[in-house]
């Protein structure tokens, strides 16, 4: 850590000091001792019950005059997070953004088609914030009715589209169902808001006849902008001249060196309104070595391959959904889409995964190889059950995979 980042760190707490959050977590702490990498890895984590806690305003760090917005998590796992901004959270948001659409190769020219969704949340307004700043044409749809989706991409000649990727899998597929993709313009996908697989990625990039890039960010820091995957494709990277960031084991909390696969923690270097210090994403990433071929001088994350708390356990077997994800990639005649359902019935847990095929034929002999393969490589034996393209359901945000119905 250079003397300049532990600088802006020392700043960062300081404002952070300034909530009643942070004086009450923070109680004991003397910026000033803060002087080195292991002075800051004393500093205890914060995570997303702590900001709970805090609800509604307690993570405000400036007067009220000085927030111009709040955004919000969804709370629907329990109490929602409120993230207070000031007019330069605002701008530096913008700002990150407008560097995530460069980095796709969006340009003014582009006619940016804006699906996500718009109010507390933080995903519709900063696709629209960055692409003005940029200069191109915004397109602010926000999610749902399909059918005007569809009319206003046509007309208006849409050329990029900003999605998750479960919404852009159900345009792509309405577009081919229609019959009207030789009337869509689109040329690249700036998708995020969920990990998704390789096998979901190639449907969307063929069906709709774009280029993607995975855009990453939540709620709590900032939202979504403050990375993104460069024309290299194979990672992301991190706009550290606002974020410092390191990789932890989830479960020892030790600090994990380049390369290794643990926890993304996130310090904010300029936040205003809601600083954190060391909070842990819970997403699951490693830190690429070495420089990007593409020149930026801005470090990568890997694609996320998980959340550390979106793991399950059945059966004494492990199982995170991105495994099965490229599990059922390496399977013919298997669609991207699947469910998986887990029961306590008689004493017994038991794990159902259903999956989407074009096939017709053969039906028991491809669940029977998805069976095999499963119990190979994640040590469980499943009941499988395949389905028709489309029965599964589709979503406008973000897709559920996985329904544990034990508890």
């Amino acid at each position: 850590m250079s003397m300049n980042t532990i600088n802006q760190i020392k700043n960062s707490i300081n404002r952070a000091m300034k909530s009643a959050f942070y004086q009450k977590h923070f109680s004991g702490v003397n910026v000033n001792d803060i002087n080195s990498m292991e002075n800051f890895r004393n500093l205890p984590f914060t995570d997303k019950e702590d900001l709970r806690d805090a609800y509604p305003l307690g993570l405000q760090a400036t007067p009220d005059e000085e927030i111009v917005r709040i955004h919000s998590s969804s709370g629907t796992t329990g109490t929602p997070v409120i993230i207070p901004y000031t007019k330069k959270d605002v701008d530096d948001w913008s700002l990150m953004f407008k560097r995530c659409y460069e980095t796709a190769g969006c340009t003014s020219l582009d006619r940016i088609h804006i699906t996500p969704g718009y109010g507390l949340w933080t995903a519709g307004i900063g696709f629209q914030a960055g692409a003005e700043l940029l200069g191109a044409l915004a397109i602010p749809m926000g999610p749902g009715n399909t059918d005007k989706q569809i009319k206003m991409m046509i007309d208006l000649k849409s050329t990029v589209l900003c999605a998750t990727s479960s919404y852009a899998l159900l345009l792509a597929e309405e577009i081919e169902k229609r019959g009207v993709r030789d009337k869509i313009h689109l040329k690249k996908g700036v998708i995020g808001s969920e990990r998704w697989g390789e096998k979901m990625r190639k449907r969307i990039a063929g069906e709709l006849g774009v280029e993607l890039y995975d855009i990453y960010g939540l709620t709590e820091i900032y939202g979504p902008g403050i990375g993104i995957n460069c024309q290299k494709q194979d990672a992301m990277h991190i706009w550290t001249d606002y974020l410092y960031c390191e990789i932890i084991d989830p479960k020892t909390r030790e600090l994990l060196p380049e390369g290794k696969t643990g926890e993304l923690v996130i310090t904010t270097l300029c936040k205003e309104g809601a600083p954190l210090i060391r909070y842990r994403t819970h997403d699951l990433t490693k830190i690429i070595p070495g420089k990007c071929e593409c020149g930026m001088d801005f470090p990568r994350i890997a694609t996320l391959i998980g959340r550390s708390d979106d793991m399950v356990k059945v059966k004494g077997a492990i199982i995170y959904p991105s495994r099965v994800d490229e599990l059922l990639a390496t399977i013919e005649g298997v669609s991207s889409e699947y469910q998986i359902m887990i029961d306590h019935l008689n004493g017994k847990d038991i794990l159902t995964l259903f999956f989407e095929t074009k096939e017709t034929d053969s039906i028991r002999d491809l669940e029977k190889r998805v069976e095999q393969e499963f119990k190979r490589n994640i040590s469980i034996t499943p009941k499988v059950k395949a389905v028709g393209m489309g029965e599964l359901p589709r979503s406008e945000k973000k897709s559920t995979r996985v329904f544990d119905n034990r508890y």
